[in-house]
């Protein structure tokens, strides 16, 4: 069965502030939407509100997923029907080692009891696959985790639970030049192993470069204002964004800097949490 995810003339609040203004986009089996926009634009407002974080609030559209109403499914309800959220600022879980984490994910999403010694092999492989710490099945879920740690354990999360739909935000942020091989190397093997739709937010080129788009997305002031392939992708590096506010008559948010879409930028405020 094919996988697909639509997002249907969008609109987005949080609280009194519209984010996004009318998002249309379909995601299907074996596609990499690339995401991109200047901070603050509604980026990761849009991933947010798929998953179902309860601080965004959807006014008008629809998600579906396999013809399924998402906006009625609880968040583990989206989570077990093969959504997958990778997160730009993973949470800490004190006193939850991560094999207990992951095996009770798995547990909930089958029928039969996920068998320890399947589990133990698999998690084991990933470890070794991302090169993080053979230890870190058995510490606490990103509790003492540097930055790049955290962008991993999303990436070994979602290789042990395969989603039909990944999300990853800014998953590359705080990761070194050889982890970002690692990790977009990760990516596409189970993009090739499950024909897995991606939707990825970044601002780094190499990423990009990396994972080979199929698509791409540029969003302002919470709009898709133009949409192509890699080539797009390219283009934001080489140019930016200001020939997109030229060609479309678009003025730039206020407190937006545009800015240039290369590996150096990585600095990101939290409080750009709906960008």
């Amino acid at each position: 069965m094919s996988n697909k995810l639509e997002i249907i003339d969008l609109h987005v609040n949080a609280g009194d502030k519209k984010i996004l203004k009318g998002i249309n986009l379909t995601v299907s089996d074996g596609e990499i939407h690339a995401i991109m926009g200047p901070n603050g634009n509604g980026k990761s407002t849009l991933l947010q509100t798929i998953m179902g974080n309860p601080n965004y609030q959807v006014t008008k559209g629809k998600i579906l997923f396999n013809g399924e109403d998402v906006l009625s499914m609880s968040v583990d309800q989206r989570s077990r029907s093969g959504l997958f959220l990778a997160m730009q600022y993973p949470q800490v879980i004190s006193g939850v080692t991560n094999s207990d984490f992951l095996r009770a994910s798995l547990n909930a999403r089958s029928e039969q009891k996920v068998s320890l010694f399947k589990f133990i092999k698999e998690i084991d492989k990933n470890i070794a696959k991302l090169k993080m710490k053979e230890d870190l099945a058995h510490r606490f879920v990103n509790d003492g985790f540097s930055g790049g740690e955290k962008k991993r354990n999303e990436i070994l999360q979602m290789m042990m639970l395969k989603p039909k739909i990944a999300m990853l935000d800014e998953i590359d942020s705080g990761l070194d030049v050889d982890a970002i091989k690692l990790v977009s190397d990760a990516i596409i093997d189970l993009k090739n192993e499950l024909n897995l739709g991606l939707m990825v937010v970044s601002h780094y080129e190499r990423f990009f470069t990396s994972i080979a788009p199929t698509h791409a997305h540029v969003i302002v002031d919470g709009k898709i204002v133009v949409e192509g392939d890699s080539e797009l992708v390219i283009k934001i590096d080489q140019e930016g964004y200001d020939w997109i506010y030229d060609e479309l008559n678009i003025e730039p948010l206020v407190d937006e800097k545009p800015m240039v879409f290369s590996l150096g930028v990585c600095a990101r405020n939290q409080r750009n949490n709906n960008g």
